[in-house]
């Protein structure tokens, strides 16, 4: 299952990848397309190499020590030692709702940070599911692939909004290449969503990714399964409060604060709830 995650994962960023090359030869503009390109990349570094500050800072994360969380932090590092990294520094949000998150650019840079709520909601083998879960995410060096697909993803968004505004105030003219302003219109609204819709697959299949790895990490994948089973009903019950903040790092967390059923679980960062415990439930160590 690992090995067709990764397959799926450079499959999904090869359409990427091929994606951008397409807008790239459609529009025919070069310079326009460098111009994109070194902006997205310049945003989505700085994005990469502070996200840790970034999210922990807009979480009013606080860093804890070992003496104020003892069992919290043998977990983590009994975990980490496990999956032989360093252990990430641990954080604590003041927040009842129950959710956890990994950050961080690199293993010798990485966080993990856990709300008081799920702290008391989760049996203790249940918080060793969902640590293992986002120390996985760590080693498996998820923060770079999703940063890659983001900045691949945003070039895209970039030149079709440029190519929306050429479509609409240079009416109905052919370009160099023979598009006229109504089909470049047209596939510039298309292919920012299929690039958005790649970019969740690549998210959703690093949270199996993350599943399977964290559980291979404790020889059993029952307590991610059971805390995953309690964090859904929770997020019924007390879901995040929606806003662009909430939105822009939902796919940080354990669990996706934001729901979607049928057609729109295409939009959500993250896989079902239901097919997640499913796959860790059908696992054999």
């Amino acid at each position: 299952m690992s090995f067709t995650n990764q397959i799926k994962t450079v499959v999904l960023l090869g359409l990427l990848t091929a994606l951008l090359l397409w807008v790239g030869n459609l529009i025919g503009g070069i310079q326009g397309l460098t111009v994109a390109i070194i902006f997205v990349v310049i945003m989505n570094f700085v994005s990469y190499w502070f996200s840790d500050k970034i999210v922990l800072m807009m979480y009013r994360a606080k860093p804890v020590k070992e003496s104020e969380q003892p069992e919290l932090y043998k977990i983590v590092k009994e975990i980490a030692k496990s999956a032989n990294i360093p252990v990430p520094k641990l954080y604590v949000i003041d927040a009842q709702y129950n959710n956890a998150f990994a950050t961080g650019r690199s293993k010798n840079h990485a966080a993990v940070a856990v709300t008081k709520g799920i702290m008391n909601l989760l049996t203790k083998d249940e918080l060793k599911g969902v640590i293992a879960h986002e120390i996985s995410h760590i080693k498996n060096k998820d923060i770079l692939i999703q940063t890659v697909a983001a900045t691949i993803a945003g070039i895209i968004s970039y030149v079709a909004m440029m190519v929306r505004y050429a479509a609409i105030f240079g009416g109905g003219n052919r370009d160099r290449n023979g598009n006229s302003g109504l089909e470049l219109l047209i596939l510039a609204i298309i292919t920012p969503i299929i690039a958005t819709l790649i970019q969740l697959a690549i998210s959703r299949s690093r949270e199996y990714f993350a599943d399977e790895s964290g559980a291979k990490l404790l020889k059993t994948g029952s307590g991610l399964a059971s805390a995953l089973e309690k964090l859904e009903s929770s997020a019924k019950r007390q879901p995040l409060k929606a806003s662009s903040l909430s939105n822009a790092t939902a796919h940080l967390f354990i669990l996706n604060p934001f729901r979607g059923e049928g057609f729109l679980t295409l939009f959500s960062t993250h896989p079902p709830v239901s097919i997640r415990i499913k796959k860790l439930n059908s696992l054999r160590f």
